[in-house]
């Protein structure tokens, strides 16, 4: 059986715990041949892979949100005008009424239209101005046809990506990638399963909400065109998977039929994580706090830099390890350095990207800082270490904090995000209770033991691909 995974901005071009799981995922299954359709940012990332993929990808295709127009039209020059099922089709999609989606499909993978020259021709220009006078004949017109026009350049462009075929399409994420697998299912008869780790149409529109590069209305009408991408998604897809209890919950509010929800949660290897090699002499002294994350935003480093340094001044045994890459926003890791600088803070060890396991055996606990997670990886293997977590409530991490089906107890605690008062008392509260630490740890480890191994998870897609499986009933 041939299974294409569709990713955007994640395997095998960037690090990080969506990435993990798709490389464990692809290795699990020796029996099937996998492609990759990766979506990036533009050409400059082609080929630029951060995994040595797995011998079981036969290969990897891309598709780019911005790209230049390579149409081999012989109407170079001319505007495309389109048929009236053509502009009925391309209206749905723009008005926002019922997306006549299958004849959107047939007009770029077909027809294989100019997207320059659709986006600058008549046809646009005039179901844009309807779209206009119906709903936002207040504000001016050319910022309005403007912004609609680089809102559907990217999605055009995913359109006319030439497709491969396989049995089944498994896209990690609605929007971009969610079109992508339900046009190649369409076209090639597959099926498409789709496994969300964060809820992207609420990612979106978080990121969206807080952007200074969209202001006033056009933030409602770009949350828009998320959510027709990802109701798509919900709609074309055989089954739909989430990591808890709460992110199918918010599935099925956002337009997914509940029959075909189910929850599958991340798996780690815990027996990789049992035996770890222990502190080393130059730890001695030294009450270790681990970090394992990108160096990016969305991880709130700074925040977790300010708490501690805080913490630093009442338990000066306190060391913080930030172990990572750091190369996704040099910018934003730049910052973080000079912050680390200018707090005038000592014992904050950037690593740079490790192995994982080489480093755990070293930590007291660990920690997690982040405005949006789904189910954090990096929680689970501190778990598997019999370390507690640190963590903001986002996501799951109250669920794998608190537990939702057992009554281990409490294996870390929970902060509000950006609360630099709470992740300070959390630092030092586990400083200086040995005893709340080891019995939070031992929670810690039943809890990834009874729920969160990879066997479960591998099982759980095994299952799934099998009854997906061409001539299975």
């Amino acid at each position: 059986m041939k299974v294409c995974i569709i990713a955007e901005g994640c395997y095998p071009y960037v690090v990080g715990g969506v990435s993990g799981w798709i490389h464990n995922l692809i290795n699990s299954f020796p029996e099937y041949d996998f492609t990759i359709l990766g979506i990036v940012t533009d050409r400059s990332q082609s080929g630029k892979f951060k995994y040595e993929l797995s011998p079981y990808v036969e290969a990897v295709y891309e598709a780019y949100l911005d790209d230049k127009d390579y149409s081999n039209s012989k109407k170079k020059g001319r505007r495309t005008r389109l048929t009236k099922s053509e502009y009925r089709a391309l209206r749905s999609l723009v008005i926002n009424t019922r997306v006549e989606w299958d004849a959107i499909f047939e007009l770029f993978q077909k027809r294989r239209y100019s997207t320059d020259d659709l986006l600058m021709g008549a046809d646009f220009l005039h179901i844009v101005r309807e779209y206009y006078d119906k709903n936002y004949p207040r504000i001016v017109f050319s910022d309005f046809l403007w912004t609609v026009r680089s809102m559907y350049l990217p999605l055009f462009l995913m359109l006319k990506t030439p497709l491969p075929k396989a049995d089944v399409y498994h896209c990690v994420a609605t929007g971009y990638a969610g079109v992508l697998g339900a046009m190649a299912a369409k076209r090639y008869g597959g099926k498409l399963i789709l496994s969300e780790h964060g809820i992207y149409t609420r990612e979106r529109e978080e990121e969206i909400i807080k952007a200074n590069w969209v202001k006033g209305i056009y933030k409602s009408i770009w949350i828009d065109q998320f959510k027709k991408m990802s109701l798509l998604a919900y709609e074309r897809a055989t089954i739909v998977t989430s990591l808890y209890e709460h992110a199918r919950e918010l599935q099925i509010e956002l337009g997914c039929d509940e029959r075909k929800t189910t929850i599958i949660p991340n798996g780690i290897d815990v027996d990789k994580f049992k035996n770890l090699p222990g502190k080393l002499p130059e730890d001695e002294g030294y009450f270790n706090i681990g970090a394992v994350l990108r160096v990016a935003p969305i991880k709130d480093v700074k925040t977790m830099i300010q708490a501690f340094s805080f913490a630093k001044e009442k338990a000066p045994a306190l060391k913080l390890w930030i172990m990572g890459p750091a190369d996704e926003d040099e910018a934003y890791a730049s910052e973080c350095y000079e912050l680390v600088e200018s707090l005038g803070v000592k014992d904050v060890i950037f690593t740079g990207r490790i192995n994982v396991a080489e480093y755990l055996g070293r930590m007291d606990v660990t920690i997690l800082t982040s405005i949006s997670e789904g189910q954090p990886l990096t929680i689970l293997e501190g778990y598997a270490a019999h370390l507690p977590a640190i963590a903001t409530d986002v996501g799951n991490c109250r669920g794998l904090i608190y537990g939702e089906d057992d009554d281990f107890g409490d294996a870390g605690i929970l902060t509000h995000v950006m609360n630099v008062a709470e992740i300070t008392d959390a630092m030092l509260r586990l400083y200086r209770h040995p005893e709340i630490r080891k019995k939070m740890g031992e929670a810690a480890f039943k809890r990834v033991e009874n729920k969160y191994r990879i066997d479960q998870m591998k099982q759980s897609y095994y299952d799934l691909y099998d009854r997906l499986e061409p001539g299975v009933d």
